[in-house]
C-alpha cells in the first residue's frame, strides 16, 4: 500500500475517533494513564525517574501524586492533538478563553526585524502552533519520526497555509536564517536534547542538561526578537490561556553557555507553573556531561 494511502486511512481513521465526544475521549485518555501506571510502562518510568532528579525536595508519596497527575495529563494532551488536528483551526482556536500578549506578539511580526517563538513542551504546543499560523506565515522546526508514513502524517495533520514545516537537519539553521533576516517568523520547541556538539550543558531544575544553542545564535545573528509563547490548559473541558512572554536577558549572549542558562530558567519558570503540564514523559537529561562521570540517569536504577 502507497504512503500517501495509508495517511489518509490513518487520517480519516484518527477523524472518526476524535468525533466522539470530549468527555469520552478524556476518560479514555485517563483509562490510558491507569494503565501506564499500572503497567510500568516507559511513559511512566520516565515520568518518575525525572521527577526524582528535578523534585528531590519532595516527599516520595508528593511525587508519587504528581506523578499521577502528569501521567493523566500526558494522556489528555495526546487526545486534545488528535482532536485538534482533525478539527478546522478556527473552531479549536475558540478553545483559547484568555489571551495574554497578543498585541506584542502582533507588533513583534510587523516590525519586519524577525521573530523567533520559543515554545516550551507545556499545555498544548499543538493548538499553540494553530494559533500561530492565524497570525501570519511561520516556519516551525520539526524533529521528523523515522517512519516516512508517520512523517507523512505529521505533514498533512500540521499544515495549514501559513506553516511552513522545517526538518531539524543540517540545512534548517540556513533557512531559519534567512526567514529571520526578511523579517519573517521561526518557531523553535526549545526543550528537546540535541546532538553532542549542537549544545551547551546549562542547570535545568538544577541539574545539568544538554540544551539547544540553536535559539541564542540565530538571536544573536539576526537581531530578530524572541517571544516565549504557550498554551495553557485552565479547565478539564478543553480550555487553555493562550500566553506570550518577552525573552529574558541574556537569551542571545555570546557565551552559549550563558544563553543556554536563560533559555533553561525561562522553561523553567514556565514549567513551574504547572508541572503536570510540563512533558515529564521526555527523557531531557539521557546525555551527561564529558568526563563527569555520571551514568545515564534513565539506565541507572533508584528507589522512589
Amino acid at each position: 500500500m502507497k504512503p500517501e494511502t495509508l495517511v489518509g486511512l490513518l487520517y480519516r481513521a484518527t477523524a472518526l475517533l476524535t468525533s466522539l465526544p470530549w468527555p469520552w475521549l478524556r476518560n479514555s485518555a485517563d483509562l490510558l494513564a491507569w494503565v501506564w501506571r499500572r503497567l510500568d510502562a516507559r511513559e511512566s518510568k520516565v515520568a518518575r525517574r525525572n521527577l526524582q532528579l528535578a523534585y528531590p525536595e519532595l516527599l516520595p508519596s508528593q511525587r508519587e501524586e504528581l506523578h499521577r497527575r502528569i501521567l493523566r495529563t500526558t494522556a489528555r494532551q495526546a487526545f486534545e492533538t488528535l482532536r485538534f488536528w482533525t478539527r478546522p483551526h478556527a473552531e479549536n482556536l475558540v478553545r483559547l478563553r484568555e489571551r495574554h500578549g497578543e498585541p506584542s506578539y502582533d507588533a513583534a511580526l510587523a516590525s519586519g526585524k524577525g521573530l523567533i517563538v520559543v515554545a516550551p513542551h507545556f499545555g498544548n504546543w499543538e493548538l499553540l502552533n494553530q494559533w500561530l499560523s492565524s497570525r501570519g506565515p511561520i516556519a516551525i522546526v520539526y524533529n521528523p519520526p523515522d517512519s516516512k508514513v508517520g512523517d507523512a502524517f505529521l505533514l498533512r495533520v500540521r499544515g495549514a497555509d501559513n506553516i511552513r514545516q522545517v526538518r531539524a537537519e543540517g540545512p534548517a539553521v540556513r533557512q531559519l536564517w534567512k526567514t529571520l533576516k526578511e523579517g519573517g517568523a521561526v518557531g523553535i520547541l526549545p526543550d528537546q536534547q540535541p546532538k553532542m556538539g549542537d549544545g551547551e550543558f546549562a542547570p535545568f531544575f538544577g541539574v545539568q542538561a544538554l540544551t539547544m544553542t540553536l535559539v541564542s545564535r540565530l538571536a544573536e545573528r539576526t537581531g530578530a526578537t524572541v517571544l516565549f509563547a504557550w498554551c495553557e490548559r485552565t479547565s478539564a473541558d478543553l480550555e487553555f490561556a493562550l500566553r506570550v512572554e518577552p525573552a529574558p536577558d541574556g537569551i542571545a549572549d555570546p557565551d552559549p553557555v550563558a544563553a543556554a542558562t536563560a533559555l533553561n530558567a525561562m522553561i523553567e519558570r514556565i514549567a513551574r507553573r504547572d508541572p503536570a503540564q510540563y512533558q515529564w514523559t521526555y527523557k531531557r537529561y539521557g546525555a551527561r556531561p564529558p568526563g563527569s562521570g555520571e551514568p545515564n540517569p534513565y539506565k541507572v536504577q533508584t528507589p522512589a
